[in-house]
């Protein structure tokens, strides 16, 4: 999937100015990537950056107001692809039991391919949303922020998939709270695998154990 045949569109809320605009501001965005995947959220700064991509720091807030909000266009950015994947890969099914499978294998696989867009790093981009991507919404600024949409399309994710999930059994009641302890935990089991393995069952070379934990998580708790 390269960016000459798909448009991932974000909302303009996330942005002062598009970066997808312009060569600087798609330089932003990969190299911006690049050093929050190296450095990590608390190290990153616009400083940093704007060194980086030899311009002035203060070019970068004519993006982007903060570098909370740049990670806010990040994750929406990641959330509108997640969301075009799940679209893509079941709109021809008829089996509802096919799909939800195909659905959680998107939503709890890592990326390892950095190749999906030219001036993003898909890898990359993947680890950030697993170590940094909470930190959008574990602020005290969160009920302004969900009233602002910032995670629309994060809720738009748990909303298509919980619809799969109905119309393979109409009366399960907790659609919504399976799919988004889904996407969290499989991102958390990611994390320990990483980091912390005494916490999890499964190791980073082998996580496509973390999709098989969670499909038959899914499908024995909605059967």
């Amino acid at each position: 999937m390269k960016d000459l045949k798909i448009q991932i569109n974000v909302s303009p809320d996330t942005y002062l100015r598009d970066p997808n605009g312009s060569k600087l501001g798609r330089k932003i965005i990969s190299i911006g990537i690049d050093l929050i995947d190296e450095l990590g959220f608390e190290g990153f700064t616009f400083k940093k950056l704007g060194k980086k991509i030899g311009s002035p720091e203060s070019s970068i807030y004519r993006y982007f107001e903060s570098k909370h909000m740049l990670l806010v266009y990040l994750t929406n950015w990641y959330w509108s692809w997640i969301e075009y994947k799940l679209v893509f890969s079941t709109i021809n099914l008829s089996s509802s039991e096919q799909k939800l499978e195909i659905a959680i294998k998107i939503i709890t696989e890592s990326i390892k391919k950095d190749d999906l867009f030219s001036h993003i790093n898909g890898a990359a981009l993947d680890r950030i949303i697993m170590n940094e991507g909470g930190k959008t919404y574990h602020i005290k600024e969160v009920d302004v922020e969900t009233k602002k949409g910032y995670f629309k399309v994060y809720e738009q994710v748990v909303q298509r998939v919980s619809e799969i999930v109905l119309e393979f059994n109409p009366k399960y009641k907790y659609s919504h709270m399976l799919i988004s302890t889904v996407i969290e935990g499989a991102y958390q089991q990611r994390f320990f695998a990483e980091h912390i393995p005494a916490l999890t069952d499964i190791n980073k070379e082998n996580e496509r154990t973390i999709t098989e934990f969670y499909t038959k998580l899914v499908f024995n708790a909605i059967k």
